[in-house]
């Protein structure tokens, strides 16, 4: 039976992406559960709602918000599933939690999105190894071209790693200025994040 409005969700791996392969060895990077960097934000459509405007489909791999797969803490202390959790390979999502899909290869975000990936800071007095507040285009709705170099409000940006690299999710309406290339910017992208790319 199909749902209304919301999509059917297995995660890609685990709930969590807290783990590292070293060798033949295991590193667990993070054993708390409402570390939100850590959850995994990545699943397969097994199923698509009646109402589906954006015309995903089975199997699309989405990118989608970290609350979904999350588990918390109840005022009791007791752990819980979150509101979208089905059975342990499903879960619920709703369309505003789905923020981009991948689809014969290629990334596509859905309206009013937009992925960009910060560059390295040329500020030489400060400690910051990113630049504030800018970055490059890399994936968008069609509202920006990939590879524009854009400014974006304090706040409005949420890390997510695509395919290796570390980029900002930020809705369109909080970029807020387009920059021309100078020549000498350079995109960042910490080694941590590469390490999280999928075979696909």
């Amino acid at each position: 039976m199909r749902p209304l409005y919301s999509f059917v969700v297995e995660p890609i791996g685990d709930r969590y992406n807290n783990k590292k392969k070293l060798g033949d060895k295991e590193l667990i990077l993070n054993t708390e559960i409402f570390n939100h960097q850590y959850i995994n934000r990545e699943g397969i459509i097994k199923k698509v709602p009646v109402y589906n405007p954006n015309n995903l489909r089975e199997n699309d791999l989405v990118v989608i918000h970290h609350n979904v797969f999350r588990r918390w803490h109840n005022v009791k202390g007791k752990e819980k599933n979150s509101s979208s959790f089905l059975n342990e390979n499903e879960y619920l999502v709703n369309a505003d939690q789905v923020f981009m899909y991948k689809r014969d290869k290629d990334w596509y975000c859905l309206p009013g999105y937009t992925f960009v990936k910060p560059l390295k800071s040329k500020n030489e007095l400060s400690t910051d190894v990113e630049a504030p507040l800018i970055g490059v285009v890399k994936y968008s709705d069609g509202t920006f071209l990939p590879t524009q170099l854009v400014g974006f409000s304090p706040g409005d940006e949420f890390e997510f790693v695509v395919d290796g690299e570390r980029l900002y999710r930020i809705m369109n309406k909080f970029i807020n200025i387009e920059y021309e290339y100078k020549g000498d910017e350079e995109e960042y992208n910490p080694s941590w994040a590469q390490s999280c790319r999928r075979a696909n």
